[in-house]
């Protein structure tokens, strides 16, 4: 299933669906209203390779609670993902197969181009 994992309220969020003109064909999740499931959570793993690249080091908790200090374990951010919606790395896209992750350039423009130039 295609997938764009993202925030509503998160103005980055938003302004990457509309640069990436997201087909009709790709499901739209917001995952503070719809947190991930377990499952959801194994199927990104699968995809990506690790908890760690699904998880976000900028989010405000991750500051709050001090975790830059803490030595953190795959276990660890698969957790701490499963407990809140703001750990997730956003957006997530999931298309035929291949997992895009975060906001960079380089991986919004990977994105765009495997949306739009695999036909």
């Amino acid at each position: 299933m295609n997938l764009f994992y993202y925030l509503a309220t998160c103005d980055t969020c938003q302004r990457i669906m509309n640069d990436l003109n997201l087909p009709e064909s790709i499901q739209k999740r917001e995952i503070k209203s719809e947190p991930l499931t377990g499952e959801e959570l194994e199927s990104l793993y699968a995809l990506s390779g690790s908890y760690e690249a699904l998880f976000s080091k900028r989010a405000r908790l991750y500051k709050e609670r001090n975790l830059k200090e803490a030595n953190l374990q795959e276990e660890d951010f698969k957790r701490m993902l499963l407990e809140h919606y703001t750990f997730l790395k956003r957006p997530v896209l999931v298309y035929n197969g291949t997992i895009f992750i975060g906001n960079s350039k380089k991986n919004v423009e990977a994105a765009y181009n495997a949306l739009h130039h695999s036909k």
